[in-house]
């Protein structure tokens, strides 16, 4: 059989598992047995082999552990406190608490590593709040719709882990490069609300009195925790003093010791948890480990190789290969989740990203962005559900008030991809140099 009809055969079958509602796992690991097939006569141990490989590896135990971290803060009042903490420095600010969605996502982000749950546990408190002091509605659920994605881009990101180890490249170095694109997007956010409330004064509650420094800083004491856990979990890895996984560990023991100090753990939370990391966490392995296994079948294949191949030949350039991928990224982020769309396309991508002269940790950037976008991308986008859920409202109606901080994701993307470098490669360069 040549390359191309066996291509289409994988490709049509991995299209009927899936549209038939099997585990994504299971569809992987289905589509990369039928590739062994062709090429060896022993795919069960190559079965047997890949998935101890991708599941044994010591670098992820970071994944458990920091989606602990997120569950364990997640049934904490620290959305709360951060709500609180801000919403004094931004009361003179055009937009006003708006802002506080941006910043307070930004923050809860990255402690907690997940989007749905960085864009769920802050909605919770800041909904109710702005409603009652009548902010615009729509422009607060499209701000928190789209901030919640912050929970996946600013670090320690759980689809940066993923990605990471799916592609082979530094967790670390992925980490520190999606700080300023992470910060370009919370800029971006901002921006835009700075100019929609110049624009719409009517939709927004009247200025509130002025707050001295000192009931500023009182205010943000409750910062002072949440403040300390980033700067113990990220700090750490980002001077050498812990790997990721160490990392990792450190913050979901100042975790349990926050959520101790605030006597928000009980014996039913910290079971929650756990129970919550661990269903997470075994899916998202399961899931690795299928795309394992399919990575080295499609390798012994020839597939990836010849792919990469033709695609050079096409004589896209390496920005027409860009474009071609965030429309395919895009359309697969209608119908999948990212952690699905990362181990779906790694072993056909990265290879053609390497032949085009592209750094992998830049890549990795880029992908995470286009995961950000497909969140909001009816009809399969993870915070318009979760929003469709705590407001009442359509999923089209959230997706439309969403679609201005879209766009501030899509020139990020665009900036990162004309300055990589500036923006993406140079702090991890730099910092691990020293």
């Amino acid at each position: 059989m040549d390359l191309l009809t066996l291509s289409l055969l994988l490709l049509v079958v991995l299209c009927m598992l899936l549209g038939a509602g099997v585990w994504i796992s299971m569809s992987l690991a289905a589509v990369g047995y039928l590739a062994m097939v062709t090429t060896s006569p022993t795919p069960g141990l190559f079965l047997a082999g890949a998935m101890w490989e991708s599941t044994g590896s010591w670098t992820l135990a970071a994944l458990p552990m920091f989606i602990w971290m997120g569950e364990i803060l997640f049934r904490t009042r620290l959305s709360e406190e951060l709500f609180n903490g801000l919403a004094p420095w931004v009361r003179r600010v055009p937009g006003r608490l708006l802002h506080v969605n941006i910043l307070a996502c930004g923050i809860f982000g990255s402690v907690s590593g997940s989007s749905a749950a960085t864009c769920a546990t802050v909605s919770k408190i800041a909904l109710p709040e702005l409603k009652r002091r009548g902010y615009d509605e729509r422009i607060a659920i499209g701000s928190l719709a789209t901030a919640g994605t912050l929970g996946i881009m600013i670090p320690p990101s759980i689809i940066m882990v993923v990605y990471a180890v799916a592609a082979e490249v530094s967790i670390v170095r992925v980490f520190i490069a999606g700080c300023l694109p992470g910060l370009i997007v919370m800029l971006l956010f901002s921006a835009y609300i700075v100019v929609w409330a110049l624009l719409n004064p009517d939709k927004q509650p009247p200025m509130e009195p002025r707050l001295s420094f000192a009931q500023k800083m009182r205010a943000s004491a409750q910062l002072i925790p949440c403040a300390i856990l980033i700067v113990v979990v990220i700090g750490s890895m980002f001077v050498g003093w812990a790997t990721a996984t160490e990392a990792a560990a450190f913050g979901v023991l100042g975790s349990l010791v926050l959520a101790a100090v605030t006597r928000t753990l009980s014996w039913d939370s910290f079971r929650d948890s756990l129970l919550g990391a661990t269903r997470l966490s075994c899916m998202i392995m399961f899931i690795l480990a299928g795309a394992a296994f399919l990575t080295k079948a499609m390798a012994l294949t020839g597939i990836p190789a010849a792919l990469a191949e033709g695609v050079s030949a096409l004589g896209l350039g390496p920005y027409g290969i860009i474009a071609v991928l965030v429309v395919v990224y895009i359309v697969l982020g209608t119908a999948l989740d990212g952690v699905s769309m990362i181990v779906l396309t790694t072993s056909i991508v990265v290879p053609m990203i390497q032949q085009a002269g592209f750094d992998l940790v830049w890549f990795g950037i880029f992908i995470v962005l286009l995961v950000e976008i497909a969140e909001i991308t009816p009809p399969v986008g993870f915070n318009l559900f979760v929003m469709q859920t705590m407001t009442g409202k359509d999923q089209g109606e959230v997706a439309m008030a969403s679609l201005p901080f879209f766009m501030m994701l899509v020139v990020t993307l665009v900036l990162i991809t004309l300055f990589p470098v500036t923006l993406v490669t140079g702090l991890p360069e730099w910092l691990l140099a020293r």
